[in-house]
């Protein structure tokens, strides 16, 4: 999953990357509102993490704008103006939600995996393909209840495919969710994952769509009462 992040303090900013992408999630960083309409505009984001006192343009113009623009994607807010009206004006004019500095990090990371479970449209916490189960707040995914061991790239690529609910997920769209933009990555990087995914479950379960991407096969599901698939 991809985020944006708009945040003008440098190590409060730092923190949240971090905190983020320990969590398996592509974050990008600009530091102004100007950055962020463009970074909205152009980008392919899964949720916005915004400050409000933001240079060269206000948070909550940057989300009155977005939404006045058709923009849909989720925002999250983060901002030490705290009064009952700070909070009902941000909102009102576009916020999904609105969180209060200074934050829990675990809290941030909650409401965060709220907002994507939300606009996936899941009412349940965990991803659950058959006998293969996934945890976004735990970071964890098990096959038949033995946990797989899985990189932090593996974890994401694995927390998308769960995700589409067999629909096909391109190279491109897998790619753009998993890097962010100062990141090198190498043109076979979502098929290496892939590659490795595959080596740790069931065979077949992960197939290739010809021309599109991969997809979970709903057919290698297995038995979620731990016996053999």
């Amino acid at each position: 999953m991809r985020i944006l992040l708009v945040e003008d303090d440098d190590l409060l900013g730092e923190g949240i990357r971090t905190l983020l992408r320990r969590a398996a999630y592509s974050v990008d960083w600009v530091h102004d509102g100007p950055g962020a309409l463009t970074a909205i505009r152009d980008g392919n984001f899964d949720l916005v993490v915004l400050d409000l006192g933001l240079p060269g343009l206000d948070g909550i113009q940057v989300i009155r704008q977005c939404r006045d623009r058709g923009a849909d994607v989720p925002i999250l807010v983060l901002s030490a103006r705290e009064r009952p009206s700070d909070r009902a004006t941000g909102l009102d004019v576009g916020a999904d939600d609105y969180l209060g500095k200074p934050f829990d990090p675990n809290e941030l990371l909650a409401r965060v995996r709220a907002l994507l479970r939300r606009s996936s449209g899941r009412a349940t916490p965990l991803l659950v393909h058959g006998a293969l189960t996934l945890d976004p707040a735990a970071l964890s995914a098990s096959w038949q209840g033995r946990a797989l061991d899985l990189t932090r790239r593996e974890f994401a690529l694995l927390r998308l495919l769960m995700e589409s609910n067999g629909r096909p997920l391109s190279r491109e769209s897998a790619q753009q969710r998993l890097y962010g933009w100062n990141e090198d990555v190498a043109s076979n990087a979502v098929d290496v994952h892939v590659h490795q995914l595959r080596r740790k479950l069931p065979e077949g379960m992960i197939r290739t769509v010809r021309g599109v991407g991969y997809a979970l096969d709903p057919q290698v599901a297995g038995a979620r009462d731990g016996n053999s698939p």
